[in-house]
């Protein structure tokens, strides 16, 4: 049977089931009391299984998986003894590549806008649900007009065109008002200040790259960067939310599994679901109760298990609990909380024990037989094999050096979509505009002014000669005109005065 040792009591050891790791899974305790050993211990597990893993390292530690441990000094040995594992335990690095949003730490993690969608997108922009609505104008406007929504640039052009165009816009897909357009647009100038922008372009992910094994036959763990990150909590909520969504959506139905085909670890899963809109948390509950029969196992790792929601909570089939301090009425109703989501155990007082475990321990419940939990146990968690602490940024570029991912991802590449297209038709546009004021003009002049015109330019020339002859014939008409109103003054006052002689 395929097993993850995770610890060992005075009765028995304790281990996780891998026909039940899809069932997911929950880490929960006060900073300090274990949880990131915990965390190690089943990538290191799944790893040898051959599962391979996503995990996100929001403190640095987690990079240690890729080098092994020192060698076992005393106080080690005396708790790989009390683990029984003093004759088996070997220290040994894992199969590890490192990612990073930012591409510094690791190659760069991409999405296009189109991929993110205008849901998600707007979360990370910290929209409200107006200025969300001028989010789904745009997609569908791209849509409708086969514009790729690639990266920012994209998604700024398009925001352009529709400030450009805002009454035809507003006449086809609704109404879009300046001010809630400007607001978009200055989120967006939040998140590139921020370097979010960097998040979007291609090439984008492809998670086949995440579900990969090495030579031997394990799984590799994939180690997101996200100490910088984790400053920007919405991003990186989104991000991870943004990965489930995509597994769900791509990977086949696989029914009940041997093994996960990959083992997803969410910390600081609080953040989730800090100020999470409702439709958004019901597409997190709805992920996460179904993606377990696409063969993934999803385990969230929190302080408190009332971090997450009852709804998801209850889908957490493996249970891992470190201590929880009691200091303040919330945390004792915590406790509490945490004690009545196991199996009873009539041994243990588990509202007590939690309190009172130590670095290392754990009240654990797994999932065995048909798939029922077992009931908790209080369980000193086993040591990983890897090393419990950061790494070297020599030791980093190392691993990086040997990445099967870093040609693929590292360099960017930016192709024909929604911004190059804009700036063409705008050019377009602009190139046209002088030929068609010229047609303009010449419709708009009369023929018999155009025959005038030309018959000018034949027989006097130039618009100077022109204006000479036109000066000499308005003179000489003027003299004539004299000459002849003097005539005609002259016999009809002669014809009076003769007429009385």
């Amino acid at each position: 049977m395929n097993e993850i040792f995770l610890g060992r009591n005075d009765h028995n050891a304790v281990t996780l089931d891998a026909a039940f790791a899809n069932r997911h899974g929950v880490i929960a305790g006060a900073t300090g009391t274990g949880k990131s050993v915990s965390l190690m211990v089943l990538a290191e597990g799944f790893s040898r299984l051959g599962t391979p893993v996503f995990i996100a390292d929001v403190k640095g530690d987690l990079a240690g998986l890729s080098q092994p441990a020192a060698a076992a000094g005393d106080k080690l040995k005396a708790r790989l003894e009390r683990l029984g594992i003093q004759q088996s335990w070997q220290p040994a690095a894992n199969p590890v590549v490192f990612w990073d949003l930012y591409g510094k730490l690791g190659s760069p993690v991409r999405a296009t806008v189109s991929e993110m969608g205008p849901t998600l997108l707007a979360r990370v922009l910290e929209l409200n649900d107006t200025q969300e609505g001028v989010l789904q104008i745009v997609f569908k406007l791209a849509d409708d007009n086969g514009w790729l929504l690639l990266d920012m640039d994209d998604l700024r052009a398009l925001l352009g065109y529709v400030a450009d165009n805002l009454k035809a816009v507003s006449g086809q897909y609704g109404l879009v008002s300046k001010s809630t357009l400007g607001a978009v647009q200055r989120a967006l100038l939040q998140l590139e200040a921020a370097g979010g922008a960097q998040f979007f372009g291609e090439p984008a992910l492809d998670l086949k790259d995440l579900m990969r094994q090495d030579m031997s036959g394990r799984g590799i763990i994939n180690v997101l960067a996200a100490d910088s990150l984790i400053l920007k909590p919405k991003l990186y909520s989104t991000f991870l939310l943004w990965m489930l969504s995509e597994l769900f959506e791509q990977l086949p139905e696989v029914g009940d599994v041997a093994q996960p085909k990959l083992a997803f670890f969410f910390d600081e899963a609080h953040l989730l679901f800090d100020d999470c809109p409702a439709a958004l948390q019901q597409r997190v509950e709805q992920v996460v109760r179904l993606i377990r029969s696409k063969g993934v196992g999803v385990y969230f790792c929190s302080q408190n298990p009332d971090d997450l929601p009852d709804t998801v909570l209850g889908q957490m089939g493996n249970r891992i609990q470190h201590a929880l301090h009691a200091f303040t009425p919330r945390d004792q109703k915590a406790v509490k909380a945490a004690a009545e989501t196991f199996v009873p155990n009539p041994a243990l007082d588990v509202a007590q024990v939690i309190g009172a475990l130590g670095v290392g321990e754990a009240l654990v419940s797994t999932l065995h037989g048909k798939g029922t939990p077992t009931p908790v146990e209080r369980v000193w968690i086993t040591t990983p094999t890897c090393r419990l602490g950061a790494i070297t940024d020599e030791e980093r570029a190392a691993i990086r050096s040997r990445s099967p991912v870093g040609p693929k991802y590292d360099t960017a590449v930016n192709r024909e979509s929604a911004a190059e297209l804009l700036a063409q038709r705008a050019d377009q546009k602009a190139a046209a505009e002088p030929q068609a004021t010229a047609q303009q003009q010449a419709t708009q002049q009369p023929v018999g002014s155009a025959f005038g015109s030309a018959m000018r330019d034949a027989l006097f020339g130039t618009k100077r000669r022109q204006g000479l002859i036109e000066t000499m014939a308005k003179q000489s008409a003027r003299t004539v005109g004299n000459q002849l109103g003097r005539q005609i003054l002259r016999g009809v006052l002669g014809g009076i005065f003769g007429g009385r002689r």
